[in-house]
């Protein structure tokens, strides 16, 4: 604690007094000790130098006390200036060096504050804001001097940031840079959102049915990306940021420029798919006026195909309704000719619920998976009188699976704006059987079915398989329900190896689960 410097004085004064005092009281007392009167005069002077002294000590004694009364009154108000002027200052240092004194902390740490919202305020880029260690060090000081505002520049000075972005990076590979991670995220669900093909009426994806009826509604059962997708913030300068809609059209597409084709003579759509080499799915999904495979010379088609550097992968899965074909009971009547019949009761066809999974890649259909059939309605079998003089190659009318312990990868219809016109057939027995009697009048290279027959089973049906590797018949040779006629293959436009089915009754295409059931 500081010390009031009059207090040495006052001590001073005060031992000096009190010397003074105790040598006047010693003088009185010899005095009287010495003079012994004896007469009247000699007593008169004697008392009169008595009270001179007694005076004498008594204004001594009231000076002193003055004096007492004067230095206490100092010390008292000195002691009262020097605590009014003792106040708490504070010593500030910058990550440990030592930039001057103020009188609070408060207005530092404000001016920290006001330093970053001045470098976060920013609407394009995002600042990372890297603030140094501020210290503080009280001290108590007689009327201290600070220099608040040479403190506080120096502490917004040392206040620093540096512009930060959120990188998308696929499969290891950096695509771009976005302002932060929830604009990144936002751009991923709306990547997946294009992919899915919602409707703004309905939260469920929906794809066309074989059926005439509505379309099926599709459980969505799995959405994800097919390549590795990270987030990362980094370092980065204002200009590399690029807008969402930059970024997702360089993400979808790929960079491809589109791509312009103008039909020639002799071209069709397989044609043009095998000598470009391009799924004919594109075609038909770039150029949505084709219809029934029609196009004409000079025509131009967009050809594009995107090679995405992020593909969304969907699983799908919906019930479709299918018919069953009735069998029909034949009573034999050897008088009548084979191949001629007369109806004794109409048959009726039965209705069965399929399930069936499907998986895309960016709307493109990769899979497609029979997973079971439920029968909704039996048919009604038919009884008809049919006459047994054998015509050789004609059909039972009642077909079987060409492909034993066969498996659906593919089934019959309009879907994704491509019509399929048969299923697509795998099974570890490759062997292709005859589905019913018949005449071979196709056996040979098909465009688009690479190498194919064709079995007319002379009653309206004929059946096709394709893309086999093998062909074990010829044009011209019967047939009979079962016989080996090839083996599976995956010519012309085919993705591994499967065999493409066919039914036609009048050379229309039917849905071959409709004469086949499990």
């Amino acid at each position: 604690m500081t010390v009031f410097k009059g207090m040495s004085w006052i001590k001073e004064k005060l031992d000096k007094s009190k010397q003074k005092l105790s040598s006047i009281q010693l003088r009185n007392l010899t005095a009287k000790t010495r003079v012994e009167p004896t007469t009247e005069d000699q007593i008169e002077p004697v008392a009169q130098q008595t009270n001179n002294n007694s005076f004498l000590h008594k204004w001594t004694l009231v000076k002193t006390i003055s004096v007492l009364g004067v230095v206490t009154a100092v010390v008292w108000g000195g002691n009262t200036f020097v605590h009014a002027g003792l106040k708490n200052v504070y010593h500030v240092s910058i990550d440990g060096e030592d930039v001057g004194t103020v009188e609070n902390t408060t207005e530092v740490e404000e001016a920290k504050q006001a330093k970053t919202q001045e470098l976060t305020n920013n609407s394009f880029v995002r600042m990372k804001v890297k603030e140094p260690e501020v210290t503080f060090q009280v001290e108590r000081v007689f009327m201290p001097e600070t220099n608040d505002q040479k403190v506080l520049e120096k502490v917004a000075d040392s206040v620093t940031a540096y512009p930060v972005g959120t990188e998308l990076v696929v499969d290891g590979n950096p695509m771009g840079v976005l302002k932060d991670e929830q604009t990144a995220d936002q751009l991923l669900e709306d990547i997946k959102s294009t992919a899915l093909e919602k409707k703004k009426d309905s939260g469920k994806v929906r794809v066309l049915s074989a059926s005439p009826a509505a379309p099926a509604e599709v459980e969505l059962q799995k959405v994800e990306f097919v390549q590795k997708v990270e987030l990362k913030e980094i370092k980065i300068q204002p200009q590399d940021v690029m807008s969402p809609e930059e970024l997702k059209k360089k993400l979808e597409t790929g960079d491809v420029q589109p791509t312009k084709y103008t039909v020639e003579k002799g071209d069709c759509v397989s044609c043009i798919a095998k000598k470009l080499d391009i799924p004919k799915q594109v075609i038909y999904q770039n150029n949505p006026n084709i219809s029934d495979d029609m196009i004409k010379v000079g025509q131009q088609l967009d050809l594009t195909v995107l090679q995405p550097k992020l593909a969304v992968r969907t699983v799908e899965k919906f019930a479709e309704s299918q018919e069953i074909q009735y069998d029909t009971e034949y009573q034999t009547d050897d008088s009548m000719r084979a191949g001629t019949t007369q109806v004794i009761k109409q048959g009726q066809n039965g209705m069965k619920q399929v399930m069936i999974q499907v998986t895309k890649v960016n709307g493109l259909m990769t899979d497609e998976t029979v997973l079971s059939e439920q029968v909704t309605q039996e048919p009604i079998k038919a009884v008809v009188r049919k006459g047994t003089k054998v015509i050789k190659g004609e059909g039972s009318g009642k077909f079987a699976w060409p492909v034993l312990s066969s498996t659906i990868t593919s089934t019959f219809g309009t879907r994704w704006g491509v019509f399929h016109k048969g299923v697509d057939l795998t099974s570890p027995n490759k062997n292709i059987m005859a589905s019913d009697n018949g005449k071979v009048i196709f056996a040979g290279v098909k465009s688009g079915y690479g190498n194919c027959i064709i079995i007319d089973h002379m009653n309206g049906y004929k059946t096709l398989y394709g893309h086999l590797s093998q062909i074990y018949t010829s044009v011209g040779k019967i047939v009979e329900k079962g016989e080996k006629i090839g083996y599976m293959g995956s010519t012309g436009d085919s993705t591994g190896v499967h065999l493409h089915f066919e039914v036609q009754q009048s050379d229309s295409p039917q849905n071959p689960l409709k004469y086949l059931s499990r």
